[in-house]
């Protein structure tokens, strides 16, 4: 139940994000969740998109770093408190959250979740009553 990441390195200049985001259009590919840390070079991309593999694949084609990483994608109820308890719920499994970006979807939010653990993550969130996207996150705007 984890879904793959399609993470992309970016120097940090102008247009380069532009760059990406063009090759990822021309080739149908949708972004359903991002987000995008920077330092002073470079910046990192991490995108849930409708197809990790064909984007992955299409940006190394143009000379973009890119590559796929397992990650979880935990859906709560789009309401307070929902992911304070989910959370809870993590660090009681004393698992590390390396980090975390969420998206909010009708009457459901959700977090992408990077962690040293992520079968064990789904197995907590799932025993907590809390569900987790399968391959249906790459469509979850289309839903």
């Amino acid at each position: 139940m984890t879904i793959k990441q399609l993470s992309v390195f970016l120097e940090n200049r102008a247009g380069r994000l532009d760059e990406v985001l063009n090759v990822l259009a021309a080739n149908d590919i949708n972004i359903v969740a991002l987000s995008m840390a920077d330092t002073a070079d470079y910046g990192m991309l991490r995108m849930i998109v409708n197809h990790p593999e064909k984007g992955r694949a299409v940006l190394r084609e143009a000379g973009i770093t890119a590559m796929l990483t397992d990650v979880v994608a935990l859906r709560v109820p789009h309401a307070t408190g929902s992911l304070s308890k989910a959370m809870h719920q993590i660090v009681e499994g004393e698992v590390n959250v390396e980090y975390m970006y969420a998206f909010a979807n009708g009457t459901d939010a959700s977090a992408v979740i990077r962690c040293d653990d992520p079968l064990r993550v789904i197995d907590i969130l799932k025993g907590s009553g809390f569900d987790v996207w399968g391959e249906e996150a790459y469509r979850a705007n289309e839903l």
